[in-house]
């Protein structure tokens, strides 16, 4: 019983951590990495400026809220001042502008 303990103990501590670590920043990537970090994840919650961030998709699917798409975005990147993503949005059904991927 006490290895179990143990385990989930430190199992705990490594997810305080992991929670308490630093969110990946767009200004010191370049537009693929931040693309390709996009793209192995699925989402990813990412720093855009000193205390603005936002979560970023690779496609609608991973929106989480019902009524939600994957709109265009630009963050800054190290190579780009406007580096395309997605990110979800809840979009009004009588406004039909911007780009949407549905």
């Amino acid at each position: 019983m006490r290895p179990v303990v143990v385990a989930a103990a430190l199992a705990c501590l490594a997810t305080v951590a992991h929670a308490q670590g630093r969110r990946p920043d767009t200004r010191t990537m370049s537009c693929e990495q931040v693309q390709s970090l996009i793209g192995a994840r699925g989402a990813v919650v990412m720093s855009t400026g000193q205390h603005t961030y936002d979560r970023y998709v690779t496609d609608r699917f991973q929106c989480m809220l019902s009524g939600e798409v994957a709109v265009r975005a630009y963050v800054p990147a190290t190579d780009a001042a406007r580096c395309p993503v997605w990110r979800c949005e809840i979009i009004d059904p009588v406004d039909r502008g911007g780009e949407i991927t549905n």
